[in-house]
């Protein structure tokens, strides 16, 4: 696909953590074109390469090296934009652009749970882009993706969750340094050390699930009925978050079937062959040793997911390990996925 027939995007946030790895990961995609790139008012005025601390581990990729950088106000050529802001500044910013008539895919938290907002997996909830429909952002509207950890968990839990019905989840989790963005966590904090508390991250992992696996009734998303207990940890791991999770089902099942239900596993970005799409979606490894992040968290350029060690729990009924990509499958390459499905459903035609 020639440059000309692409979507032109533009990237707020663009010099930060997700902001770079937007900008990576849309290197020479076959949809999306990175035109236009926004970041503080700091920022604005110089060319990227001038502004942007990269520490990526690739080069800036030279078509968006030499481009300005914007203020984040409504004045983008772009219609369809990608937001890595920070929380702090994002609300309002992203809320701005809706209202303008602009396309949001954002990867912060601040509208996760607005009404008209789907907080979107594309494997597991692509039927809540109908909320879009109900949308109360003027001509714009926003798609959220989850929490970089949600993200990772869900996509396990989906297919049990379809099967044999979920009651009761208990998940920890070891949580990447890269997930903190950068700089990030002091080395001195981290180094011989394991940090049991990262802000907010417990409410978001009890509460995004039962969004996403809810179903739309009367214009508007009812949460699943589920029970969630997180308990979240900062780990020395660059990339990749491991989660140890308990799960008590609505049905009986055995060990093989619920292997099979993950390995059967495949949904609508499988089917529509988008870009971004791992082939798999999740891998089950019977070593008792895996998965683990340094080996499994590239699976599929890091947009699969790798589960593994199911086994009988005395508390629950099961137990098992789940890994995700942070920072591709639960950052900017799970947001690009979800602008991807959009494409295909003709959300982003102008």
């Amino acid at each position: 696909m020639e440059n000309k027939n692409k979507i032109p995007v533009g990237i707020l946030g663009a010099t930060g953590s997700v902001g770079q790895k937007f900008i990576q990961l849309l290197k020479n995609h076959p949809y999306f074109t990175v035109q236009e790139v926004a970041a503080s008012d700091k920022s604005a005025g110089k060319t990227y390469v001038q502004a942007v601390n990269w520490f990526l581990d690739s080069r800036i990729p030279s078509e968006v090296a030499n481009l300005e950088v914007k203020k984040c106000d409504v004045n983008l050529k772009s219609r369809v934009v990608f937001s890595g802001l920070d929380s702090s500044v994002a609300g309002k910013i992203e809320s701005d652009f809706a209202q303008a008539g602009y396309i949001v895919i954002s990867n912060s938290k601040n509208h996760r749970f607005d009404t008209d907002v789907p907080l979107l997996i594309p494997e597991v909830n692509p039927d809540h882009l109908r909320i879009l429909r109900w949308k109360k952002t003027g001509q714009g509207m926003i798609v959220t993706n989850p929490n970089c950890s949600a993200i990772g968990l869900v996509l396990a839990l989906k297919p049990l969750y379809d099967k044999f019905g979920l009651e009761e989840v208990n998940v920890t989790t070891m949580q990447a340094l890269s997930g903190a963005g950068f700089p990030g966590v002091a080395s001195l904090a981290i180094a011989d050390n394991v940090i049991p508390y990262i802000a907010g991250e417990e409410e978001k992992l009890e509460k995004e699930p039962l969004k996403i696996l809810g179903s739309i009734e009367n214009n508007t998303i009812k949460f699943c009925d589920m029970k969630i207990s997180a308990q979240c940890n900062r780990v020395p791991v660059i990339d990749g978050h491991l989660e140890a999770v308990q799960v008590k089902l609505k049905k009986k099942a055995d060990i093989h079937e619920i292997i099979a239900s993950w390995e059967d596993f495949t949904a609508e970005p499988q089917k529509l062959k988008l870009p971004s799409a791992p082939e798999k979606a999740i891998y089950y490894f019977r070593e008792d040793e895996y998965p683990q992040p340094r080996l499994h968290r590239n699976l599929e350029h890091g947009m699969a997911i790798a589960v593994g060690r199911l086994r009988k729990c005395p508390i629950l009924d099961y137990k098992f390990i789940v890994l995700a990509h942070n920072t591709i499958r639960g950052a900017a390459g799970g947001a690009i996925l979800c602008a991807e499905l959009m494409k295909a459903k003709g959300l982003l035609e102008k």
